[in-house]
């Protein structure tokens, strides 16, 4: 805990079985109270690994993607108490390291939302991100933040952090259950009037890590822009979008 706020980890996970030992070990116990594996219906021993650790093992029947697998992580640390809870992928990209610092920004009342920046500094390239996504990733940023008349180094980061007013608030049962979740629940937050800190992430790209490719990664960029757009159109009152519309206030 923190500041008397209970701490959960969750681990949305598919194939991660050569790397959710290190992420594992990594993980600050001293101030995480419980950590919650969902397991997307994994080919290898994902699911055997995580219950060896004493990780509260969930395993979906049927694959339902990488959002429908986030779902399930934030309803199950909210039915167990989480004050703050923290996503963070099994695949060891994301350093487990910098839990404490991120969930002291929630636990101090400072942000309702940390996210691990990939951008901020030099961690993306010097991670080994590739050109091409550093610079759709820059490209994505900057049509957001023009758009959304908001400030952040990247919307794309898997490294996040949520009070639980925020689980609590957003309509997430009306997101995807692919990709782009990840995309439609941070402009939720800001349409929300939720506060965002980020703080500086190093990140690793290896063979274990997980990687969407190319055409996925176009699908995911398109749909950015789409999100976008229904964000700016029900936020100016020209075409509601389920996506926003449960957060309308009176």
């Amino acid at each position: 805990m923190l500041n008397n706020k209970k701490i959960i980890v969750v681990m949305p996970a598919y194939n991660a079985e050569r790397t959710l030992q290190r992420t594992y070990d990594e993980i600050p116990h001293d101030i995480v109270d419980e950590v919650i594996l969902v397991d997307d219906k994994s080919v290898d021993a994902t699911a055997q690994v995580s219950k060896s650790l004493g990780i509260l093992t969930i395993v979906h029947t049927e694959n339902l993607g990488y959002g429908g697998n986030q779902k399930t992580c934030y309803k199950t640390a909210l039915q167990n108490g989480a004050d703050i809870v923290i996503m963070l992928h099994p695949d060891y990209q994301y350093t487990p390291k910098l839990i404490t610092a991120i969930a002291s920004l929630i636990s101090e009342g400072l942000f309702d939302c940390v996210l691990g920046s990939r951008i901020l500094g030099e961690g993306a390239l010097k991670g080994g991100m590739p050109l091409y996504k550093y610079i759709a990733n820059r490209f994505l940023t900057l049509y957001q933040n023009i758009l959304i008349r908001h400030k952040l180094s990247e919307y794309h980061t898997g490294y996040r952090a949520f009070s639980r007013e925020i689980l609590e608030t957003l309509p997430l049962d009306n997101n995807s259950n692919d990709f782009i979740f990840d995309n439609q629940m941070l402009l939720q937050i800001l349409y929300a009037n939720f506060t965002i800190g980020e703080i500086t992430c190093p990140t690793r790209y290896f063979k274990e890590a997980s990687s969407i490719n190319l055409v996925r990664a176009t699908k995911y960029g398109l749909e950015v822009l789409l999100t976008t757009l229904k964000y700016v159109l029900h936020r100016w009152n020209i075409l509601s979008s389920p996506l926003f519309s449960p957060l309308d206030k009176g």
